[in-house]
């Protein structure tokens, strides 16, 4: 992959948004920085980045996909009130890899796990409002 200073400008962004954020949330943040930077522009990186694996593509919450920087071994959870995504240690599960393929005979070369639920925060919510 060519080097590009509008790639480069969007992967930092991403870096210094933890929050696992969509592309419009994205876009929003860069028109600061990056007034000429179209949204067609914006999704065309991110796709680059994401298929060479230096960012992650999070789908499974509403329409918009979530991009992570983080590319180490981790999943994520997402909350289906607050909406956030976080990122869970791979430790929880240890060898679901090996064991997906002790099991199955596959052999798995790429894998992406999404929880959905209620993050703690939300919890904590629902029972003090009980």
């Amino acid at each position: 992959m060519n080097y590009s200073r509008q790639r480069e400008v969007i992967l930092e962004t991403l870096k210094s948004n933890v929050v696992h954020p969509t592309a419009e949330y994205l876009y929003a943040v860069l028109k600061e920085k990056e007034p000429n930077i179209s949204l067609a522009t914006l999704y065309r990186n991110l796709n680059q980045l994401a298929d060479n694996g230096i960012i992650k593509k999070i789908d499974g919450l509403e329409t918009s996909s979530h991009y992570d920087h983080n590319t180490h071994e981790h999943y994520h959870f997402i909350c289906e009130r607050c909406k956030k995504v976080f990122d869970i240690s791979a430790d929880v599960c240890p060898n679901i890899v090996k064991k997906t393929e002790e099991g199955t005979g596959f052999l798995v070369k790429k894998y992406d796990i999404v929880f959905n639920g209620l993050c703690a925060d939300c919890l904590k919510e629902i029972k003090e409002s009980n």
